[in-house]
């Protein structure tokens, strides 16, 4: 009896079980593009719009992509003059035991040696070494847990969300031997989103374009001609002349510590299309995490963007919106103005999808107040946005949101009416407003 009564129990706990299950994804499970990755994202890389993403949102390691922030704040100080290229760094006791441990990316720094910022650059850039990350982060702020400030500052500027920096290279803090910054933890890695990975790279690359000279150099001979002479191969292994080869590439920069996993922020450009990808923790169906993992990754990105999207005009310059195609003008010689878009209004999108975006109409409220502005106007003053939506389908919008506005402007001058006129309207109003009243009042009677 006993017997029949758990059958009959299982029996009925089953289709609970099933339903459970449902929906339920195992890590690194594949994706709807093939892809075996905690996390991945692919956008525009002139516009920001985001092309696909999958888990982008989710705060994980991202181990030597953290030197992107790095570049950054070096390219930033030395347009603002704050150090130069040929300024000479002269070698700590950190950035020299860093340097020496092999097991690490590394370039070997002498003790008593002195190297210019842009040596230590194209080691970081190119070889990922983490001993010259430090150094240039000792230039800049004295010291890393310094620079960790300037990180964190950086990073709020930019937008980037759900972000921890611990060092300026992405190391995990135990093989820092006990120099890491202060105030972090022992075994403390930098973490972020796919997503504000993907912006930080969108602005590196707007702001500081020159870093791509830098990132597409596959090998390099660091103090050439020197006794410390090493070769430099770059650890994307997808730029020309590498085993992943793929056309187009010229950046950006790898990641790989035991906590991130294989991770990858690429860029590649195919005529006027530029796009970038970011993968994180990537690896192959059997769950192993490789650079190949992470490289085919990349490759179905690159793939997906460069085979299904291109760069289309959805509405021309001079577009008028149906519902609105003016605005009230106070105190003008005209009491309408025109209003148009600024620009064509071009996106990256699937060719089949151009129909299915709607322009809408965003009013600057600062300028356009209670529905009407106040002259005088100069044409082609911005007075609001085009926010555009689509009417089916997955939409992923922006990297960074100020991005995804397109001007609005009036199309024509209009002066502000003379004195007398504007007596007079003062006068009509003053007048319009009595009658009004009156009419009211007299209506009210008969109520």
């Amino acid at each position: 009896m006993k017997r029949v009564m758990r059958k009959w129990v299982a029996l009925m706990l089953l289709p609970l079980l099933l339903l459970t299950t449902i929906g339920t994804v195992p890590a690194n499970a594949e994706s709807a593009l093939g892809l075996y990755v905690d996390s991945a994202i692919l956008i525009d890389a002139d516009s920001g719009k985001i092309l696909y993403e999958e888990n982008a949102d989710a705060p994980l390691g991202i181990a030597s992509m953290s030197k992107m922030m790095t570049e950054y704040i070096l390219f930033e100080a030395i347009k603002e003059g704050k150090i130069s290229w040929d300024q000479e760094y002269k070698v700590t006791d950190y950035t020299y035991a860093i340097s020496q441990d092999r097991r690490l990316s590394n370039v070997p720094l002498r003790k008593d040696g002195t190297y210019t910022i842009r040596e230590l650059y194209e080691a970081l850039a190119i070889y990922s070494a983490n001993a010259a990350t430090i150094a240039i982060a000792e230039t800049i702020a004295g010291t890393e847990t310094e620079f960790l400030k300037l990180m964190n500052a950086k990073a709020e500027e930019l937008g980037l969300k759900d972000y921890k920096f611990v060092n300026s290279t992405g190391l995990n803090n135990e093989y820092l031997q006990g120099m890491h910054p202060q105030g972090t933890g022992e075994k403390d890695e930098n973490v972020m989103p796919a997503k504000s990975v993907a912006r930080l790279a969108y602005h590196l690359m707007h702001d500081y374009p020159e870093v791509l000279e830098t990132t597409k150099i596959n090998s390099k001979i660091f103090r050439e001609g020197t006794d410390d002479a090493i070769k430099m191969d770059n650890w994307n292994f997808m730029l020309p002349g590498f085993v992943y080869e793929y056309e187009g590439v010229d950046g950006l920069k790898t990641g790989t510590t035991d906590f991130a996993g294989h991770c990858f922020t690429g860029t590649a450009k195919r005529g006027d299309k530029r796009i970038i990808a970011v993968v994180m923790n990537a690896v192959d169906a059997n769950g192993i995490g490789s650079y190949k993992a992470r490289f085919d990754a990349t490759r179905a990105l690159f793939d997906y963007g460069f085979s299904q999207f291109s760069n289309e005009e959805l509405f021309p310059a001079g577009y008028q919106f149906d519902k609105q195609k003016t605005v009230e003008v106070l105190k003008g010689k005209e009491k309408k103005v025109a209003i148009e878009v600024k620009d064509p209004i071009h996106m990256m999108i699937k060719s089949n999808e151009k129909d299915l975006y709607v322009p809408e109409l965003v009013l600057d409220e600062s300028i356009v107040k209670d529905g009407a502005i106040e002259a005088p106007i100069e044409k082609g003053t911005v007075i609001g946005h085009v926010q555009l939506t689509k009417k089916e389908g997955e939409e992923y919008g922006y990297i960074d949101p100020k991005d995804a506005g397109i001007e609005v402007v009036v199309a024509d001058t209009v002066d502000k009416a003379g004195w007398f006129s504007l007596t007079l309207s003062a006068i009509g109003g003053f007048f319009v407003g009595i009658w009004d009243s009156t009419t009211g009042f007299v209506k009210g009677w008969f109520d």
